[in-house]
């Protein structure tokens, strides 16, 4: 063992303080606080990551920011208050109902007096502004006077063969209108008694009416049907695109004409056709669903033209009394008139709101009817242009029109069921008849004097009316389907009725 680790261990001296341990201990106190701290901290820290502590993410709420929001809402309310007290309102109850009408409030609240209704309307003012009646006045003043626009009648500058054409139909017609009246005025010189026993045979003979022909006319329905103008032929439209001529009163298929590749709307004897036009002229015209229009000659089976400008479906063609101008109506809601001398349109008509459907010309000449999908009427004078007669009374659809051969009686037929005869002359509808219990699809009156009336419809029979009178006389029922054409031949004859069954019946009375 060395020297050194023998020698004893050293003696710690104790220490001696004097004077106070005040700073001593107080230095003791803050270490003993900082190292508590310390531990405190890591203390939260491990709660919070635990998830045992929740602290915001420096989100507060100010007091003063909430108070000042109050405030401008009560100063908002002040304004508002002040600005309904500056406000003029009327003291006529009927202009603040009509006031807050316009503004989109109810005129009345329940229990809500007049002075309550005016300051609602005052109150609402404040808050929409005063001016806001004013514009929607201003508004309204400004549809006003745009719909009225729309209803004024306008006017556009036509070709030169408008002119032409219009000038030929005032002189086409001026003789025929005299003529008619001379006939009228014979026919009254007539005695009573004479007329009375004449009348009473035709409504015999009607009564007498009977199924004479029933003939299968095609594999879809039979849509149309019209008889020459020699009353030997009668010509069929069909769904399946198909039109057929057959002989009159044998019911022989005499030719099919072949053309349209859709449903036909009508087919149509040009006047005189087969009388003293030749074979080879055009003696027919057809239209489709697809805005097709074809001519035919008796001739050939296929069409000799075709007329093209229409795109929507084309539902009625018709012949002026002349035979020089075809009208055809369409679904783009006009109707067209076509001169075949000049072979051009000369006419395109708008007028109705929906499509037309169904045209005729008045026996003179001087004016064609339309009727249109909008359950109106027009009546138009082709020597001005002007729409001189206008037809408002049915609920639904026009679907057929025809004058009458006396000139002052125009026949409507409507989807409503009825068929309304309109005196021309005066301007009003002179009847209605609660005919059908169904849409009525066709009207014709009796070719020669127009003392008969035959309606077709839905209800798949068509019935014969007296005129004047207005009585029915002779249901025709026999059809299984819906009847959608009837005609009657021009030696007053023969009945033609066409059906959604696929035939067509001819009528004769015994």
């Amino acid at each position: 063992m060395s020297d050194e680790e023998d020698a004893a261990p050293a003696v710690k001296k104790s220490r001696v303080f004097y004077g106070s341990l005040e700073e001593k201990e107080r230095e003791r106190l803050i270490s003993e606080a900082a190292s508590s701290a310390a531990t405190g901290s890591d203390a939260v820290k491990a709660g919070i990551e635990a998830g045992n502590i929740n602290i915001s993410s420096g989100e507060t709420l100010e007091l003063e920011e909430r108070v000042s929001e109050r405030q401008q809402e009560a100063l908002a309310a002040f304004e508002r208050r002040r600005r309904a007290r500056q406000i003029t309102v009327s003291t006529d109850d009927a202009e603040v109902k009509a006031g807050l009408r316009a503004l989109g409030e109810p005129i009345t609240l329940f229990g809500e007096g007049p002075a309550d209704r005016r300051e609602r309307l005052r109150s609402v003012l404040s808050v929409v502004g005063p001016d806001a009646l004013k514009k929607n006045r201003r508004d309204e003043e400004r549809t006003e006077r745009t719909q009225d626009e729309c209803q004024q009648t306008w006017y556009h500058e036509g070709s030169a063969t408008l002119k032409d054409a219009r000038l030929w139909l005032a002189k086409y017609s001026l003789p025929r209108a005299m003529r008619r009246l001379e006939a009228a005025r014979a026919q009254r010189d007539v005695v009573e008694a004479t007329r009375t026993i004449r009348q009473q045979e035709l409504h015999k003979s009607l009564r007498n009416l009977n199924n004479f022909c029933s003939q299968i006319g095609d594999d879809r329905p039979i849509s149309f049907c019209h008889f020459s103008p020699d009353s030997k032929m009668l010509a069929t439209a069909s769904w399946s695109g198909l039109c057929k001529l057959w002989s009159i009163p044998d019911c022989n298929l005499i030719r099919t004409l072949r053309g349209h590749n859709t449903n036909v709307g009508a087919v149509v004897f040009r006047p005189q056709a087969g009388v003293s036009l030749d074979q080879s002229d055009v003696s027919l015209a057809s239209c489709a669903a697809d805005g097709s229009v074809k001519l035919w000659n008796l001739e050939s089976d296929e069409p000799v033209a075709d007329i093209e400008g229409h795109s929507e479906r084309v539902s009625r063609v018709s012949w002026h009394p002349s035979g020089r101008f075809l009208g055809t109506t369409s679904y783009d809601n006009s109707w067209r008139l076509w001169d075949l001398e000049v072979q051009e349109e000369i006419l395109h008509q708008e007028g109705h709101s929906k499509g037309v459907h169904d045209l005729h010309f008045h026996p003179d000449g001087s004016l064609a009817a339309t009727g249109g999908l909008d359950a109106f009427g027009r009546v138009w004078d082709l020597r001005t242009g002007r729409c001189v007669v206008f037809l408002e009374g049915h609920l639904k659809e026009i679907y057929s029109l025809h004058f009458s051969p006396n000139g002052y009686h125009l026949a409507t037929g409507s989807g409503d069921n009825t068929c309304k005869v309109w005196e021309l002359r005066n301007r009003k509808c002179l009847y209605t008849v609660p005919a059908h219990q169904n849409l009525l699809s066709a009207v014709r009156f009796q070719p020669t004097d127009g003392h008969f009336l035959l309606t077709g419809a839905y209800d798949n029979t068509a019935k014969v009316w007296s005129h004047p009178g207005w009585t029915p006389l002779k249901t025709l029922a026999g059809h299984e389907g819906k009847v959608m054409g009837v005609d009657v031949s021009p030696d007053g004859k023969l009945i033609a009725t066409s059906s959604y069954d696929r035939t067509f019946k001819l009528w004769l009375s015994e």
